[in-house]
């Protein structure tokens, strides 16, 4: 059998607005785990339209398509093509679970939620002609212990910057109502992890130094993170992960994945107003000190990636320059802003539409850069062009010159320069390197730079 897994790049690849290096960053590491089920005898490849060529040309027998909001429309149309043609197609990921009654009409088959137990059973129905139209993964023991390896094989590490991606849980403990994730896991467990073992083995069979944990909250569970990292210690890896204001106050867990190489971290403060907090069930944030975090973190040498969301129902035009500037002051490395986005299926997308505030169903725009609803304190130009100054006021050269040397360290003050300045100051540079195919060879001085941050 010949199979095609495909990740449809977003449809603002299309945009002036594509950011070649954000999409260079990991590979699609959910088909290369599904992939993991098909046997020696199949022949199976995997694209990622972010990086390379798609041809439609092709006639397989089987089409797995991950589709999530923002790739929705241009996943359709791939899926349209092949069917046409005859080809079986089962679509599966975020937006498949959040609306899939619209997913049908471009399928065979849809599976919802993650796809590990779910994804085994549809190939055997499918080799056996027996495909059901839909599998649900509530119907399944819902596990992450013994699945086969992730086919990095099928995964062309030469076209990512950090091609060492993985996933040793699946979804998150808290429930936010404008996540994702208790809409892709409804009905089912929120969060699991691995076999402390077996994601140990996975990290083993990786090349080089440089690793990225992309779970949503890597510290989510005390026993399995301590042991994880304690697995970790002297396997002389650097690496980055995501986790919450609460973990990294709490305990010493924060201590033990430091010392297991853990140099840079995804940090959802979102918003500082006690209102906003509570109105979005973010209740992990309540009442922890910000600041407090973000010193833990300086002091053991950890990078700061925190994330801000504009829009919120509490939130007024004076939140931009809120955020920079307490940015800037606290010497946050990078930051990654957001326009507040209802996603379908999420608590959030059901309330704005029952009380009539969705303003489109463009799902082309549904990527936190765009005013999709109807916002309470701004006005939707309001609201965009502040999100677009925030972002161009905390990378100007001056307030990256002025959070570097708020470090108390020497050296974290020349990191924090080059890191923040590199990410978003020479991206023409980026895209060069990206295009010309020579991204890989910038890897071990980046790589450099993030083992050097430790204290």
């Amino acid at each position: 059998m010949k199979a095609k897994l495909i990740l449809p790049s977003l449809t603002e690849a299309d945009s002036p607005y594509f950011r070649p290096i954000k999409y260079s960053l990991f590979p699609p590491i959910g088909l290369a785990t599904l992939a993991a089920h098909f046997t020696e005898d199949d022949d199976v490849e995997l694209i990622d339209q972010h990086v390379e060529q798609l041809s439609l040309d092709d006639e397989p027998d089987l089409v797995c398509i991950q589709v999530y909001v923002t790739n929705a429309f241009r996943a359709y149309s791939i899926a349209d093509i092949y069917r046409e043609k005859g080809v079986y197609v089962v679509l599966g990921g975020l937006h498949v679970t959040s609306l899939p009654d619209e997913s049908m009409q471009h399928a065979d088959t849809i599976i919802l939620g993650p796809g590990e137990e779910a994804f085994p059973t549809f190939l055997k129905d499918f080799k056996n002609k027996c495909a059901k139209k839909i599998y649900r993964f509530t119907d399944y023991v819902q596990t992450l212990q013994h699945i086969p390896p992730v086919r990095r094989d099928l995964i062309k590490r030469e076209k990512y910057l950090v091609p060492n991606s993985l996933v040793v849980s699946r979804g998150c403990p808290h429930h936010c109502d404008f996540c994702y994730k208790d809409a892709f896991y409804n009905g089912g467990k929120s969060f699991y992890t691995q076999l402390v073992d077996e994601a140990l083995a996975e990290i083993d069979r990786l090349p080089g130094r440089h690793l990225y944990f992309l779970d949503d909250h890597l510290l989510g569970t005390t026993k399995f993170a301590r042991e994880l990292f304690e697995g970790m210690r002297g396997m002389n890896r650097v690496f980055q992960g995501a986790s919450t204001v609460q973990a990294v106050l709490e305990g010493d867990l924060i201590e033990r994945a430091a010392d297991a190489g853990l140099r840079s971290l995804f940090l959802g403060f979102e918003t500082f107003s006690p209102k906003n907090l509570k109105s979005s069930n973010k209740n992990q944030n309540l009442n922890k000190n910000y600041v407090a975090a973000v010193r833990r973190l300086h002091s053991l040498g950890i990078m700061i990636n925190g994330s801000f969301v504009f829009g919120l129902d509490a939130d007024t035009t004076d939140v931009f320059k809120q955020a920079v500037d307490w940015g800037v002051e606290n010497s946050i490395t990078t930051a990654t802003y957001h326009i507040l986005t209802p996603y379908p299926g999420t608590r959030q997308y059901q309330r704005m539409e029952r009380d009539g505030r969705i303003l489109t169903k463009n799902w082309d725009i549904y990527d936190t850069r765009h005013v999709v609803y109807k916002s309470f304190g701004m006005s939707k130009e309001e609201l965009e062009s502040g999100y677009n100054w925030a972002y161009k006021e905390f990378y100007t050269w001056s307030n990256i010159f002025r959070a570097s040397m708020k470090h108390d360290i020497f050296k974290h003050k020349i990191k924090h320069l080059f890191y923040t300045g590199g990410w978003k100051k020479f991206e023409p540079f980026w895209n060069f390197m990206i295009k010309t195919g020579e991204l890989q060879q910038m890897r071990p001085a980046l790589e450099a730079i993030l083992s050097k941050v430790k204290v």
